[in-house]
């Protein structure tokens, strides 16, 4: 046997149907697309529903937008810091603990007490914890976000007004 011998097994593939060639047999002169109107003519747009509003164009656009600059926090609270029972607490403590994923910014909010001097590293801290930890006797300082400090949202300060050439 060789390669110019194989075909496939009898009624495994079928030839498509031609239309359109002719007005003898079956599939000639309209071609199963029935007489006259805008289906035969093969003009119907995506779409398309007769003249009807487009569903596209019945649905409501969207209002407001995505801020592409907004900083998400993994809210840690007092209660939860005061059972880790650790002195000092930074963001390679709450991921021991598995309370943080490796690359998330944590923010520390006032929920429960804190009953032991606890010195705090995080992102972001509320008032009302920062006044908690600082009442029993602790400390709390900001890790600076790694693209603060440039200009507004990690962006390179402006020189002037972009719309002016002076």
């Amino acid at each position: 046997m060789h390669v110019h011998d194989l075909s496939p097994a009898p009624g495994a593939s079928k030839s498509r149907k031609r239309v359109g060639r002719g007005i003898g047999g079956k599939g000639g002169k309209t071609a199963g697309r029935g007489t006259k109107g805008q289906y035969a003519r093969n003009t119907v747009a995506r779409g398309f529903e007769g003249g009807q509003m487009p569903l596209k164009q019945r649905v409501p656009k969207l209002k407001g937008f995505t801020n592409p600059f907004r900083v998400e926090y993994t809210a840690v609270n007092l209660d939860t810091l005061n059972d880790l029972g650790e002195s000092t607490i930074d963001p390679d403590v709450l991921i021991a603990h598995g309370l943080l994923r490796k690359d998330a910014f944590v923010k520390v909010l006032a929920r429960g007490e804190v009953t032991a001097k606890l010195d705090v590293h995080a992102h972001a801290v509320s008032k009302a914890a920062e006044a908690a930890i600082t009442a029993a006797g602790g400390s709390v300082t900001l890790i600076v976000l790694p693209f603060k400090g440039e200009g507004k949202a990690g962006r390179p300060a402006a020189k002037g007004n972009q719309f002016t050439n002076r």
